[in-house]
């Protein structure tokens, strides 16, 4: 994404070159899914966004029966996770229109497994989240972990239990990309620091500013849209590591416009308008600076991420609550925007593995944890920051409560600001300010919690 200065100084988010001109043809506009069916036990079709609130709506009635919920994109049509054999569960959530699926593991299992992964098995370069298409937890270890830190997360996985997690390996390095939408950047530490503009908001006392990583907040204080220009924007608020991967950085000039949008190269510009939950199953389109357009499917919720941190040797940087997908990242892609077809601001590119020739996997912040978190509203606050959209576009209801976020699940272990208000992956410790450490245009950040001070670098697992 680029920065354009326009008279007003109104910020675009603007992206460089689209590297996948597939991508960007399906963002032309098409018919949106509706819901249909005549009867109740016929299932009904949705768009993606409509998940969240639907899956909220069957949670509440079904209680600890619920074991998550996902999306055939396919068909447009919603699966209900439920355990047990209770006939009146299932046709509740016949009645909703959507498909019930019984499955083996209850949400509350999942949590206490996903609570031992962190006690046990806490390696920089592994990462686990919840999918609930197979009803386990998705275990991935990068190529870093090897002899007895492999030996260490295998036998924890199988002290699991059989049918409760996978284990497999994930090609290159889990890692933070600093270098990124509308390219920003900032000079830190004897060298230059460069992410992705996500979302522009508006702060909660009203002025200007936008959403990038947290580990880009962390790495520098002040930011600008050209790499040796003047800082146009400071940081105000940023995490990393713990609860999230979310920085909040305010326009200096007060009259900078900051319209909700994307341009998402090629001559098309998506409308931002609202903030969603992700769903597992649905399609999900991510902008950067460095590799443009590119696109994939959610895969898991409420990951979590270690980190092998640069500030404190031999430590580890755990990041709970994100976004798993396959769509790719490299270096500079930080901070970027995961955004769906139908304009809903879902992620900020947090960090992954592998690169947009050979493939691999990415994280991603919540939009809506970050709004949450920082109180601020989408674009100049004409749509509901944190949970409970009701602007969708289409006239369909948004991302829902947040309590009840795709698949409902509260994923691994005790977070409570996760996406959605689930759980997140257990609760970290080592959020704090760091000082020093040099990130590179490469795209490593280091670890803290902090406005400013420190560029950060997560090697081993890789934040975009």
């Amino acid at each position: 994404m680029s920065h354009k200065r326009i008279p007003k100084r109104k910020a675009a988010i603007a992206v460089g070159s689209v590297a996948a001109l597939g991508a960007a043809a399906l963002l032309l506009p098409n018919a949106n899914a509706s819901q249909t069916g005549s009867s109740d036990a016929t299932p009904k079709t949705f768009k993606a966004d409509d998940v969240s609130g639907l899956a909220s709506q069957v949670a509440a009635q079904l209680g600890d029966a619920f074991a998550g919920a996902y999306y055939n994109a396919d068909k447009k049509q919603v699966v209900i996770n439920v355990v047990g054999n209770d006939s009146n569960v299932v046709n509740t959530i016949r009645k909703a229109g959507a498909i019930p699926n019984r499955v083996q593991n209850s949400t509350a299992a999942l949590q206490a497994a996903a609570k031992t992964l962190k006690a046990q098995a806490t390696v920089p370069g592994t990462a686990w989240s919840v999918d609930p298409k197979t009803n386990k937890i998705q275990v991935s270890a990068d190529s870093t972990v090897t002899g007895a830190k492999w030996d260490k997360v295998e036998s924890t996985v199988k002290s699991l239990g059989s049918g409760m997690a996978t284990l497999r390996k994930s090609g290159g390095a889990f890692k933070t990309l600093v270098s990124g939408g509308d390219a920003i950047f900032a000079q830190a530490n004897g060298g230059g620091v460069r992410c992705s503009l996500g979302f522009n908001v508006t702060a909660s006392d009203g002025s200007p500013a936008f959403l990038t990583a947290g580990h880009c907040g962390v790495a520098a204080k002040q930011w600008s849209d050209s790499q040796n220009g003047q800082p146009i924007a400071t940081v105000d608020q940023a995490t990393f590591p713990g609860n999230g991967d979310f920085s909040l950085v305010k326009y200096d000039d007060p009259n900078t416009q900051a319209p909700s949008e994307v341009n998402a190269g090629n001559g098309q510009t998506v409308q931002i308008n609202q903030a969603a939950d992700a769903v597992v199953g649905q399609q999900v389109f991510r902008m950067g600076s460095t590799t443009g357009l590119h696109d994939g499917t959610v895969t898991g919720l409420d990951a979590t991420v270690n980190f092998q941190s640069e500030t404190v040797p031999g430590g580890v940087d755990t990041v709970t609550g994100l976004i798993q997908t396959n769509v790719c990242a490299e270096a500079g892609d930080s901070g970027g925007s995961l955004f769906t077809q139908d304009g809903s601001a879902v992620g900020l590119t947090s960090g992954g593995s592998g690169d947009c020739t050979a493939g691999g996997e990415t994280f991603f912040q919540p939009v809506t944890a970050a709004l949450k978190a920082t109180g601020a509203t989408l674009g100049a606050g004409g749509a509901a920051g944190a949970g409970n959209q009701s602007a969708s576009p289409g006239g369909q209801g948004g991302a829902g409560d947040q309590s009840a976020s795709p698949g409902g699940q509260s994923g691994a272990g005790d977070q409570s600001a996760s996406p959605g208000g689930q759980s997140g992956a257990g609760d970290q410790s080592g959020t704090g300010q760091q000082a020093g450490g040099a990130a590179d245009q490469s795209g490593s950040e280091q670890s803290g919690q902090a406005q400013g001070g420190g560029a950060a670098d997560g090697s081993s697992l890789t934040s975009p």
